[in-house]
């Protein structure tokens, strides 16, 4: 495996690729030493989604690192968040295998520091990468003197019910919950979750099944949740739940069948947090609505403005403390869960907050969903850069404009605000604008797409 291939798998906060084209059992196993190598870990855990491939590389991971003297913990089949815990109650660095909501030929590894702290380029990533380009090229690296043990665990167990006591659910009415696992974990982890409350469960998907068969299972694509919006009208349920692939990210449908936008959730859970943790700081990306930062403060909290990207998300909730960080790609984190990314605890405050009143979600929710969003709009366009200029060019001169660069170009003025951003990994610039009214917002994105598209 030459270093041109690792390129290609390698990303910013994670492997990723092609399962054998772009890499293999014999590479996981590499992966698994320079995991030990660089973290200097005596023990790690390890565990893998419901893939085809998943357990195997699981396996020749965890081989690596034990054949580096380190103990391996294997839990086995988990979701992404399920992993963290592991991490962070056991206080071991953490390998888990899955692509998320990529196709199934995919697979990848998302890597941990003892208590879920993240591993990327940054932090690690790079050093591993640099490893395992070394020893395919030169052969593995020899043996520790003494290999380390390789053991099982089941934390499924221990994870409900850390989840269960971060969520006040005992004055929660009988709600009728229809989830969509899309056949990943979430088929796996929520029955477990669910269990003790008063929810009358409609399962979609459960079935374990790496190809997924139904529907791809990234819930912030509309095409994905059509499924579950028709089941919880013809359940008349109370709302819905849709999981990614590896079950870290959560996307609630109200009781008539709509999305409910994760800025709205962000700022439904900054509240309920705030209410535990008084005068807590909320981290929030610079894409998620103007909502988000007015609830916070409103709840006598203070937000913090950040970058796209779970790694930025993290490093500022450990520097400032914060309680919790939410994400317009349905990513909420919190610090009582070792700061990582959890959707499903997220989806505990919702049925927390939804229980203990007597509204529809879709009232509870209206005071947290206050503008008019356009979601993201990606337009494929050669030269990002030039064109991003051009845009700039025709909106430095807009009454009460301001404009900042934090994360590709912010113009807001007091009635709207536009993001755009180039894509790290394709010819793609994403577009999110949010407005006061409809037709603002309509008038904004249009003139905004016009300059690009016609780039």
């Amino acid at each position: 495996m030459a270093a041109a291939d690792l390129s290609r798998i390698v990303k910013a906060y994670d492997v990723r690729g092609v399962v054998p084209d772009q890499w293999d059992e014999a590479l996981a196993e590499l992966f698994g030493a320079a995991f030990v190598q660089v973290t200097s870990a005596d023990a790690i855990v390890v565990g893998h989604d419901m893939r085809p491939s998943s357990p195997g590389l699981s396996g020749a991971f965890a081989r690596g690192a034990a054949a580096r003297g380190a103990d391996v913990t294997l839990i086995g089949l988990c979701s992404t968040d399920q992993l963290y815990f592991a991490s962070g109650h056991l206080g071991l660095p953490g390998a888990m295998f899955t692509a998320s909501h990529n196709p199934a030929q995919y697979n990848g590894i998302k890597m941990c520091r003892a208590g879920a702290a993240p591993v990327g380029q940054d932090t690690g990533l790079a050093d591993i990468r640099a490893l395992v380009e070394q020893w395919s090229d030169e052969g593995a690296p020899a043996p520790a003197a003494e290999s380390g043990k390789v053991t099982e665990r089941d934390t499924l167990e221990e994870y409900a019910a850390h989840l269960l006591s971060l969520v006040d659910l005992s004055a929660m009415r009988p709600l009728k919950v229809v989830v969509d696992a899309g056949n990943g974990m979430g088929g796996h982890t929520v029955p477990t979750v669910f269990e003790s409350l008063p929810v009358t469960l409609v399962p979609m998907y459960f079935e374990l099944d790496g190809t997924f068969p139904n529907h791809e299972a990234n819930p912030l694509d509309p095409a994905n949740i059509v499924d579950l919006q028709e089941r919880v009208r013809a359940e008349n349920a109370d709302l819905g739940l849709a999981f990614d692939g590896d079950a870290d990210r959560c996307f609630v449908v109200d009781e008539r069948g709509e999305g409910i936008s994760p800025s709205a959730i962000t700022a439904l859970v900054a509240a309920r947090e705030l209410a535990k943790h008084p005068g807590g700081t909320v981290i929030h990306n610079l894409i998620t609505s103007w909502s988000v930062p007015e609830v916070v403060r409103e709840n006598g909290g203070t937000p913090v403005r950040t970058r796209v990207g779970h790694s930025f998300i993290k490093q500022e909730m450990a520097r400032t403390g914060a309680i919790f960080g939410g994400e317009h790609s349905a990513h909420y984190y919190f610090r009582d869960f070792w700061n990582a990314d959890t959707g499903m605890l997220a989806a505990l405050h919702v049925l927390a907050a939804l229980g203990s009143q007597p509204a529809p979600l879709s009232e509870l929710v209206a005071q947290y969903d206050r503008y008019s969003g356009s979601g993201e709009i990606n337009s494929t366009v050669e030269d990002q850069t030039a064109a991003t200029a051009e845009v700039r060019a025709a909106f430095e001169s807009v009454p009460d404009a301001t404009i900042d660069t934090l994360d590709g170009l912010t113009v807001t003025t007091p009635d709207w605000w536009f993001n755009l951003r180039p894509s790290n990994t394709e010819p793609l610039l994403r577009l999110n604008v949010e407005a006061k009214d409809s037709a603002t917002l309509a008038k904004i994105r249009d003139e905004v797409l016009t300059l690009i598209r016609r780039s």
